[in-house]
């Protein structure tokens, strides 16, 4: 069904181009397998949400699109190995806050990421969600700042590492609320083990990873970090109900080597645009906690240095350094 999908779009787009362009069209990019690299191990949503687009694009362009993991580093290895590959669209960059947030706080890296990349589409967001233990003396927001202002550097604040979303979110909750959190960076998403056990205090977590236990009662959302409530939970306020202009959120897009053709870049934009519309994708991309932004490749470069713009701030405010 998804094959035919695909087929009968492309024979539509096909009919309207005149016959000059239809032929180079056909014989157009991809000419062999393409691979997109996510800079994190396998079955994280970022490998989740690239397989699914994968799948789809390898349906819609007749070659293969394959998931390439190269974990390391916060996600730079993944991120040099795209920026240094051959700019033909053959090797594409699953990309997240990871790339906008090591901008600022890595000293030394061998590429920069808005000069060195060519933004193809964005794909959606992930809204983060303020934890704590069921235990913890806080059951709001408001409760949870003054109590932590009692308490200054008293309450642990866990991440799945120095310088991911979960630790630049919670900076970014401490540089505009004033309060003090101990950091205590995890490996990956042992943080919300942590949390679990009582270990430590407080986890802005991404919603997908904790969402079960946050149903389950097992950890209390005192909030999600996007702009206004998620879907997903529709009872549990926002950050910014309490702490105005507060936002912070994963996301996740495609990119491409920079000096890629336009032309390939359109032709990719256009295909993950039309898989956010097809309702099979919808639905399991949105089941992993993602609100879809489809849109131009321009859209997607303006997030990207306005979310560079955005963590560098934060990382300038608070001190925060990374090797």
């Amino acid at each position: 069904m998804q094959t035919r999908r695909c087929f009968l779009r492309f024979a539509a787009t096909a009919a309207a181009l005149p016959l000059a362009s239809r032929a180079g069209f056909a014989a157009d990019y991809p000419t062999r397998p393409v691979r997109i690299i996510v800079g994190y191990p396998a079955g994280g949503t970022a490998d989740i949400v690239s397989r699914v687009l994968a799948q789809w694009l390898s349906e819609c362009l007749g070659q293969q699109f394959v998931v390439e993991n190269r974990p390391g580093a916060g996600g730079n290895l993944g991120t040099e190995a795209v920026v240094t590959a051959a700019p033909d669209g053959h090797t594409l960059l699953m990309a997240d806050p990871s790339a906008t947030i090591g901008a600022a706080a890595y000293d030394k890296l061998n590429f920069n990421f808005i000069r060195d990349i060519a933004p193809v589409a964005s794909i959606g967001r992930i809204p983060l969600v303020m934890l704590v233990n069921p235990s913890f003396p806080a059951k709001t927001v408001a409760e949870f700042i003054s109590y932590a202002k009692a308490h200054p550097s008293k309450i642990n604040m866990a991440s799945g590492g120095t310088g991911t979303i979960t630790h630049i979110g919670g900076e970014l909750f401490m540089m505009m609320t004033g309060v003090k959190l101990l950091h205590v960076p995890y490996r990956g998403a042992q943080f919300i083990t942590g949390l679990l056990g009582g270990q430590v205090d407080v986890v802005f977590g991404i919603l997908t990873a904790s969402l079960s236990q946050i149903k389950a009662g097992g950890l209390r959302a005192l909030a999600v970090t996007t702009a206004a409530r998620s879907a997903a939970l529709p009872d549990v306020p926002a950050v910014g109900e309490f702490v105005p202009g507060f936002e912070a959120s994963s996301w996740g897009g495609i990119c491409a080597p920079k000096s890629t053709p336009v032309e390939i870049i359109t032709k990719l934009n256009k295909e993950i645009n039309a898989g956010l519309a097809d309702p099979q994708i919808m639905a399991r991309l949105t089941d992993l906690g993602n609100t879809l932004v489809p849109g131009t490749p321009g859209d997607f470069g303006k997030f990207i240095a306005d979310d560079t713009a955005k963590w560098a701030k934060v990382v300038k405010t608070m001190g925060i350094k990374l090797n």
